[in-house]
C-alpha cells in the first residue's frame, strides 16, 4: 500500500488511516484539476467577464418588467449590469470556499477524516513530514490563489456597487 501511493513516501514509517480522497494534498490536487476552481490559478478575470456577458441579456430582460426602467435606457442598462454582477461574485464566493477549506485542512496539524462515511469521525496527528510539505502547499499555491480570489471579490463587490449607484443617480 506505500509504494502505490505517493503521500505515503513521506511517512513510511507512519501508516496513515486517512483515506487517500480525504487527504488535504490530494484535497488540494483535486481542486487544480477541477474544471471550475482550476481557472482562479490562472487567469481569474476571463471566466468573470464571461459570466458576466451572458448573465447580462437575462437580467436586461428582467429589468424591462419595470415600467420606469423600461422607458430609460441609461438606467435600464445600469441595472442589467448591477444584476449581472451577482453571478461572478456568486462564482467567487464559491472559488474562495473551496480554496479557503483546502487551506484550513492543509495548515492544520491534525487531519480530521471519516472511515466510513457512517458520521464516524475521526481525527489523526500528522506528522512533521506531512505538515511541512502541506505548510509549503498552502504558503506558495493556495495562499495567492485565495488573495486572487479576494482582490476579484473586493472588485466585482465594488462594481456592483458602482452599478447600484449609478442606477439610483439615473
Amino acid at each position: 500500500m506505500a509504494g502505490s501511493d505517493p503521500s505515503q513516501g513521506l511517512s513510511s514509517n507512519t501508516p496513515c488511516p486517512v483515506p487517500p480522497e480525504q487527504r488535504p494534498l490530494e484535497q488540494y490536487k483535486e481542486l487544480q484539476n477541477s474544471l471550475f476552481f482550476a481557472w482562479a490559478q490562472k487567469n481569474i478575470a476571463q471566466p468573470l467577464i464571461q459570466s458576466w456577458l451572458i448573465a447580462m441579456p437575462l437580467t436586461l430582460y428582467l429589468a424591462t418588467g419595470s415600467f420606469q426602467l423600461r422607458h430609460d435606457p441609461a438606467a435600464l442598462t445600469a441595472a442589467g449590469a448591477a444584476g449581472a454582477c451577482v453571478v461572478p461574485l456568486l462564482m467567487l464566493t464559491r472559488q474562495w470556499l473551496g480554496w479557503r477549506t483546502v487551506l484550513r485542512r492543509l495548515t492544520s496539524t491534525q487531519v480530521e477524516y471519516e472511515e466510513s462515511g457512517w458520521y464516524d469521525g475521526q481525527v489523526w496527528e500528522k506528522p512533521l513530514a506531512w505538515r511541512q510539505q502541506d505548510l509549503l502547499v498552502a504558503t506558495h499555491e493556495v495562499k495567492p490563489v485565495l488573495r486572487q480570489i479576494q482582490l476579484a471579490l473586493a472588485t466585482t463587490a465594488g462594481l456592483l456597487l458602482l452599478a447600484t449607484g449609478l442606477c439610483q443617480a439615473l
